[in-house]
């Protein structure tokens, strides 16, 4: 059985911090602090679509073992640098997961997306079951196949505000607002299983271009 990649999401809402200032934290800093810790496959940057400030980051890891490793715990926590520290410290919000990629399980972040979806959410315990099927079998399955849709995957997350994660590469941002995609998401079962699902939250990004 291949080997279940993991992934590190961090959400930051960073009203109130220097845009420049931001943007070099993560792009000299932050990032590559990360990327020289082994086990850390790729990262990616993105931002809210609509303008707001709000960042996006997704870090494919070769499992989540990598986030308890001695090269990422002397970085991370409390081991924070000082100008991490500060930059997040200053953000309005911070949302961040430790996620088990559990479908399709081994699919690294495809390169030169201009968009991206990112949904969380919790789900009622006696639909868990009934919802990781309908993600399975229909969800995932007929979002994959919209025109647009570079990759779609899902999490499970064991560190974080929600328990389940889907991301989805995109040509660009307006792929969610298209008419293939409208019809995708409506089906019956979708109807069903929504009512079951809570704290749910959606960012649509675009892909952030480094200056």
């Amino acid at each position: 059985m291949t080997k279940s990649l993991g992934a590190l999401v961090a959400v930051l809402d960073y009203h109130g911090v220097s845009v420049d200032e931001f943007n070099a934290w993560y792009d000299t800093e932050h990032i590559p602090e990360r990327l020289r810790v082994p086990g850390f496959l790729s990262a990616q940057r993105w931002l809210s679509a609509d303008g707001q400030p709000v960042s996006v980051v997704t870090y494919d890891l070769n499992g989540l073992e990598v986030l308890a490793s001695a090269p990422y715990l002397a970085i991370a926590g409390e081991n924070f640098s000082p100008w991490s520290k500060r930059i997040i410290g200053s953000c309005r919000r911070f949302w961040r997961y430790e996620a088990e990629q559990i479908l399709p399980g081994d699919r690294l972040s495809p390169e030169g997306a201009g968009g991206l979806l990112l949904i969380a959410m919790n789900v009622n315990p006696d639909a868990e079951e009934e919802f990781n099927r309908w993600c399975d079998t229909e969800h995932l399955p007929r979002l994959s196949a919209v025109p647009g849709v570079l990759a779609a995957r899902r999490f499970r997350a064991s560190q974080g505000d929600h328990r389940y994660l889907a991301v989805y590469h995109l040509q660009s941002p307006a792929v969610v607002e298209s008419e293939a995609w409208s019809k995708a998401i409506e089906t019956p079962w979708t109807h069903s299983i929504r009512p079951r699902t809570r704290d749910r939250m959606r960012i649509v990004c675009a892909s952030y271009r480094r200056a």
